[in-house]
């Protein structure tokens, strides 16, 4: 079988243990007879060579010129890439090779070492398509100086605000503090403070850049329990009467940023899917290597065919430092043995998948969001099947369907501060709600989630995504929000001391899977 599109090259090239350059495998895929220009490449690759890259791929263009010697290999002769291509046995699966504590065997072509591990995703890969936005990777310029916090609330201010003044009848605090008593007056601000009043009331300060205005919510009026939703710094518009000496208005009506109603999600144009998974956490002793290695077998599967994306949002080791005697409970002590462990398991998964990474709060980048990715020196380290190392968050376009990866650190204080029915462990979705409704992904300064001063706010949910996918918290829950799919994807680590400490009973091992023509959610348990 000739090999036939790039999906095929990788899949050979990962068979016998090469990654591979998106733009070396582009241009074997578009010579006349793939087949021989990728043995040629092969033949003349530097012992040391691990990843196939465009420069290796010229000699064999040039070759091809050439007429063929007597010696010369073709693609239907023995030894040929064609006799090696991967194809579907249709035989019985085949046992995961044993966990014996050290590193796992190199990926296998379809079909090749797998029993029936033929997932043949012969798929023309111009059908492919990945876009990104919003990634801020290299493009920091946060100093730290106060000019830079005025800056990003400022454009928190301005972009969210654009989404709520079309709805209210907005006045600046300033103008609001001079109107006469009695009027009706509007404002869109930041949440400046939340406090409750001896009656029972509540008064919101919210705060522009001309100044701060209170607003009381009555506890009678059907709105009140929306306050008990609220977090500082986040944007929101509220319209009602001034007092009769204008120094407090009533608030009639409350509006947030949020989903339009009408929103319409988009699909793919053909049946495709993607695995969407986080917190792999390698190299803690908690790590459940077995059942990642059931998970990339069953990749391998005629009933994974359709998976061709493979979206891991966070937290791929457990890094170092990172809770308190948490060296207690690593496998693996340094940070860059563990990101070369997580790319050997990387490596189990088939070659042919498109894998996009963000980083989390346990990786060896800034604590502070938004999280750039990471560095030259890791990305060199997790180099298998050429994966998309983009910031967190960023929002990753699949065949049209828009998918917002962020890691999820601000969860944690969403369930916090709002009542459980609201936002809880237990259902990790409720709480993204929040968030969608916001239009932020961490919309609260000051508190547990750090956040980085930048010229303007990269948090914001400046469009409305497809679907929203998260981690950290290491439970697995999915739902529709004003049609926008959530999904926070569970985690790989077994329960840990530090979270039985705290309470934290994980969903470990398993792997939701999103039909992008439908936003069908399967869940694939592999623990």
């Amino acid at each position: 079988m000739p090999l036939e599109g790039a999906a095929r090259i990788v899949s050979e090239l990962t068979s016998r243990g090469y990654n591979a350059e998106r733009e070396a495998v582009t241009r074997i895929a578009s010579t006349e007879d793939p087949a021989a220009t990728l043995e040629r490449v092969l033949e003349a690759l530097p012992d040391d060579a691990l990843v196939v890259r465009s420069d290796h791929v010229d000699p064999a263009l040039e070759d091809a010129t050439e007429p063929a010697s007597d010696g010369g290999r073709t693609a239907g002769q023995t030894g040929s890439a064609a006799e090696h291509a991967p194809v579907s046995t249709g035989g019985d699966s085949a046992p995961s090779p044993p966990n014996d504590g050290g590193f796992p065997v190199e990926t296998k072509g379809v079909g090749e070492g797998r029993g029936n591990a033929g997932s043949d995703r012969s798929v023309d890969p111009l059908q492919r398509s990945i876009e990104i936005v919003g990634d801020m990777t290299g493009e920091s310029t946060g100093t730290g100086e106060y000019g830079d916090f005025v800056s990003v609330f400022r454009d928190r201010l301005e972009r969210l605000g654009s989404k709520l003044r079309g709805r209210v009848n907005h006045r600046p605090a300033t103008a609001v503090q001079s109107m006469p008593g009695g009027s009706e007056a509007a404002m869109v601000g930041l949440v400046n403070d939340v406090r409750s009043t001896a009656s029972g009331h509540w008064l919101i300060e919210l705060e522009d850049a001309t100044g701060t205005f209170p607003w009381l919510v009555m506890k009678d009026r059907e709105y009140a329990d929306l306050v008990d939703e609220l977090l500082y710094d986040e944007v929101l518009a509220m319209e009602g009467t001034l007092a009769d000496d204008s120094g407090i208005a009533f608030v009639d009506s409350m509006y947030f940023p949020d989903v339009p109603r009408t929103h319409e999600p988009s699909t793919a144009d053909r049946h495709v899917q993607a695995a969407l998974i986080s917190d792999v956490h390698v190299g803690s002793q908690e790590f459940m290597g077995e059942a990642w290695n059931r998970f990339a077998d069953w990749l391998h599967t005629p009933e994974a065919q359709h998976v061709e994306y493979l979206l891991i949002a966070g937290d791929m080791v457990e890094g170092v430092g990172v809770y308190p005697n948490q060296d207690e409970e690593l496998d693996i002590v340094d940070i860059y043995e563990q990101y070369e462990a997580f790319n050997e398991r990387l490596k189990r998964v088939p070659g042919d998948l498109e894998v996009v990474m963000i980083p989390g709060n346990h990786d060896a980048v800034r604590l502070a969001e938004p999280q750039p990715g990471f560095d030259e020196e890791l990305r060199e380290i997790m180099s298998a099947h050429d994966p998309r190392i983009v910031s967190n968050p960023s929002t990753v376009t699949l065949e049209g369907v828009s998918i917002l990866m962020y890691h999820g650190v601000s969860l944690d204080e969403v369930i916090a501060e709002l009542p459980e029915e609201k936002a809880s462990y237990d259902e990790p979705h409720r709480a993204m709600y929040q968030l969608l409704k916001k239009r932020h992904v961490a919309p609260q300064f000051g508190g547990h989630t750090r956040l980085a001063p930048e010229e303007k706010d990269y948090l914001i949910m400046e469009e409305v995504p497809d679907i929203f996918h998260t981690g950290h918290v290491h439970k697995l829950g999915f739902g529709k929000y004003h049609d926008v799919l959530a999904i926070n994807s569970g985690c790989w680590q077994a329960q840990t001391d530090f979270q039985r400490s705290v309470n934290i009973d994980p969903d470990a091992g398993y792997a939701p899977i999103v039909d992008l023509d439908t936003l069908d959610v399967t869940v694939q348990k592999f623990s």
